[in-house]
């Protein structure tokens, strides 16, 4: 038996807790895996909080992230004793994910601990960080580059943006976080950004065209936020949309992208190819100061996972929620 958090769907309701399953029940895979760590994405809050479509298979193991140790493989890249991470791939939504102790896995899924982090550390980046990473490669991508100007990180003090501030940062650009926390100021400073504007002053309708301030945005919010955003970008600069944390609607224009040859750059992390997930954890490994990581993190036991989802869709959490296994 092992300890999971399930969550369960029927005539008297839904729930979520902490309960004992049976290793027999596991679904199927050639890799059995240990968990030391998992972590609370904003997809992780909708599922546990029943808030969002997230779930498409009842009763479900939530977690769409997790790392760990392989016990048993019949994968030929892996053995016992390997250590892994695991991002997306539908666990936590159509197959059991990784809030558990233990978890039966499909080795193609599974991206090798870079050496420069520990497993609780991985979980710090979790699916959040490592999206993160995925919108500076994309900016990197289209030829944005330190000192062509400010970057605007959307939704800062959550966990893509925490993670992205801090990336961005390191990598020598300067950083604009927009935040609705105006006490979370220092903490945005502390992690990489120069300066700090009010999410307000993009989370309402705007105007198609706007000043262009922008050489690049890496955007979690989505909605008006995202339009404005776009409508600020200067000539050729690239937008990297990757959350709806304020909708999933774009009431936007093309004029941006016909009039100034703005990118957008959609950024998907479940069904990333292998080849560049592993490209953006080696970059991770590189780019991402592990000192600036204690300051984003905060740590909770399995059994408080769902109270600090019902945090997280009220906005009262910061940074990443790692949960110990």
């Amino acid at each position: 038996m092992f300890k999971a958090l399930q969550l369960t769907k029927s005539e008297a309701g839904f729930s979520a807790a902490v309960v004992d399953i049976a290793e027999a029940q596991l679904p199927p895979g050639d890799v059995l895996a240990q968990v030391d760590y998992s972590t609370l994405n904003y997809k992780d809050g909708m599922a546990i909080t029943n808030t969002g479509p997230v779930v498409r298979s009842w009763p479900m193991v939530a977690g769409i992230d997790g790392a760990g140790t392989v016990l048993e493989s019949s994968h030929a890249g892996w053995k016992a004793g390997d250590k892994f991470i695991h991002n997306g791939w539908g666990l936590g939504e159509t197959r059991w994910g990784l809030m558990a102790e233990r978890a039966r896995l499909q080795g193609d899924w599974l991206v090798k601990l870079p050496a420069a982090f520990s497993t609780r550390q991985a979980m710090a980046i979790g699916t959040a960080g490592y999206t993160a990473m995925l919108c500076v490669l994309a900016l990197e991508k289209h030829g944005i580059k330190p000192g062509d100007g400010e970057v605007l990180v959307t939704g800062a003090t959550g966990g893509v943006g925490s993670v992205a501030v801090a990336l961005l940062g390191k990598l020598g650009y300067r950083v604009v976080a927009a935040t609705g926390k105006a006490s979370e100021e220092a903490y945005l400073k502390q992690l990489g950004a120069a300066s700090i504007i009010d999410r307000q002053e993009l989370s309402a309708p705007g105007k198609p065209l706007q000043k262009e301030r922008w050489a690049g945005v890496i955007d979690a919010v989505g909605s008006h936020t995202l339009a404005n955003a776009c409508a600020q970008t200067r000539y050729g600069g690239v937008v990297a949309a990757c959350g709806l944390a304020q909708g999933a609607d774009f009431p936007a224009t093309v004029m941006p992208f016909i009039l100034r040859g703005v990118t957008l750059a959609g950024i998907d992390s479940v069904m990333a190819p292998l080849a560049r997930r592993q490209q953006a954890w080696d970059r991770l490994a590189t780019d991402l100061d592990p000192a600036r990581l204690d300051a984003i993190v905060e740590e909770v036991p399995l059994s408080r996972a769902a109270e600090k989802a019902a945090d997280l869709m009220a906005g009262k959490v910061r940074g990443r929620i790692v949960v110990k296994i």
